[in-house]
């Protein structure tokens, strides 16, 4: 197993959900880590936990990962003890709305797509290279089921989680030949802020999409994570597919009614 102890960890969308319970499972093993998301006060209640818990030294970025030459500029202007960025956890991610695909809102497919897939794409574009150079790195995508099976009204959302599979996939191709190991991570149904974020702010319509379900949480998600960057140098989990048990497909849900 790989020590973390003072590996600096980048993690975007690290505000809330699955990036915050990468942050406390990441900073419990000893690693520096470099927070990034737009809500910076999040982000800064985040850091002071970890601080008082773990000691955990962490750099904060307020960025929004569609801004492309937000992006550029940030990694380029890291501080010098702050740019060898040992993992990168591609986390930032959201899903708008479930209407059809002919009666879809615009603003919607724009906001899932500069977010999930070119927002992926800057980061990997501006961070991997200096992995390259060093000669050491890994890169984690949080992808979902949804990029295996396409449901009913996620047409959008789905293909872009089918992309990051793709680039993902893509991206190992092109490190081949360098230590540098990729991950996609795919989960079901977690229980985060997503479902509130694609009903814009529907708090019951959400809940009730975990309605008599035991779903995954935040932190089953980050223990995945955090099995997959600790393992021996030459391995490489290329895909981890995992579902709450009371789930069997995208679509296929028990609920205890």
């Amino acid at each position: 197993m790989i020590s973390l102890q003072n590996q600096i960890v980048l993690i975007t969308g690290a505000s809330s959900g699955i990036g915050t319970a990468c942050a406390k499972v990441f900073a419990g093993a000893g690693a520096r880590l470099i927070l990034a998301a737009r809500r910076l006060e999040r982000l800064q209640e985040l850091a002071d936990t970890l601080n008082q818990e773990f000691g955990t030294a962490t750099h904060l970025l307020q960025l929004d990962v569609r801004d492309r030459p937000a992006v550029e500029s940030t990694i380029t202007n890291l501080p010098a003890d702050w740019s060898n960025i040992d993992i990168l956890i591609n986390n930032a991610g959201l899903s708008r709305g479930l209407d059809k695909l002919y009666e879809g809102d615009f603003q919607d497919w724009e906001e899932m797509i500069d977010t999930n897939i070119k927002g992926l794409l800057y980061l990997s574009r501006y961070v991997v290279p200096g992995m390259v150079k060093r000669g050491r790195g890994h890169i984690v995508n949080l992808g979902s089921i949804a990029g295996h099976q396409t449901y009913p009204g996620g047409n959008v959302y789905c293909a872009t989680k089918a992309a990051v599979k793709a680039i993902s996939e893509g991206l190992k191709q092109d490190l081949l030949g360098t230590p540098i190991r990729v991950t996609s991570v795919d989960p079901g149904m977690v229980e985060t802020e997503f479902s509130e974020v694609r009903f814009h702010g529907d708090g019951e319509r959400a809940k009730r999409v975990y309605q008599g379900v035991n779903p995954l949480t935040p932190d089953d998600i980050a223990d995945v994570i955090f099995f997959c960057t600790t393992r021996s140098p030459h391995v490489n989990i290329n895909e981890v597919i995992l579902m709450p048990v009371d789930q069997a497909s995208a679509t296929l849900v028990h609920r205890h009614n």
